[in-house]
């Protein structure tokens, strides 16, 4: 863990400005806005799910007990006959302080382990691009590959997607940059 002494400053930074272009993106470029689908007849939905007071969690409709559950007919004639949904339910109430604390601590995270990987596979005297390289796409992989999993499994379109993904090379790019800046300045001390 020598390498947290020597990178604290590119992780804490790195982290920082990947918080301040998350928070444009999502409110300057506008592009996530079509991320999420309204529900039709939204209140009546709501009014239905909040009656049956599920807790908060992460589900799937149908869903099988176990493998031998899943290959009787019943479960194969509710998967015909749908709809197939997964759905997070969150607690109700409460505002995005707790989200945005979570995401700077994850943007933390995954500036730690693309440390982890820069410290020990790179030369404290490495260029600016071979740094810029490496942290680039360890971090890009750290935000970005999981989405692609939600939308196989968890049916998240694939424009939404895609426009994390994209969000991702942002954040890839700009924690590469920071590290390539700060990397012989911290190797220095």
């Amino acid at each position: 863990m020598e390498f947290i002494s020597t990178l604290w400053m590119p992780i804490l930074l790195s982290a920082v400005f990947v918080f301040i272009v998350s928070s444009l993106v999502h409110m300057v470029a506008g592009y996530h806005a079509k991320d999420y689908q309204k529900v039709p007849n939204e209140d009546q939905v709501m009014d239905t799910l909040r009656g049956l007071n599920i807790p908060p969690g992460h589900y799937m409709m149908p869903k099988a007990s176990s493998m031998k559950d899943f290959k009787t007919e019943a479960f194969k004639a509710k998967m015909m006959k749908g709809p197939l949904m997964t759905m997070n339910i969150r607690q109700a109430g409460g505002g995005m302080t707790k989200n945005l604390v979570q995401w700077f601590l994850f943007s933390i995270v995954v500036s730690f382990f693309s440390a982890y990987i820069a410290a020990h596979t790179l030369a404290p005297d490495a260029d600016y691009l071979v740094v810029f390289r490496i942290v680039g796409c360890a971090t890009f992989m750290g935000y970005g590959l999981a989405l692609f999993q939600e939308a196989i499994w968890g049916g998240r379109s694939w424009r939404s997607t895609w426009t994390g993904v994209f969000d991702a090379l942002l954040y890839g790019f700009v924690t590469a940059g920071t590290f390539g800046w700060l990397w012989h300045s911290c190797h220095a001390m």
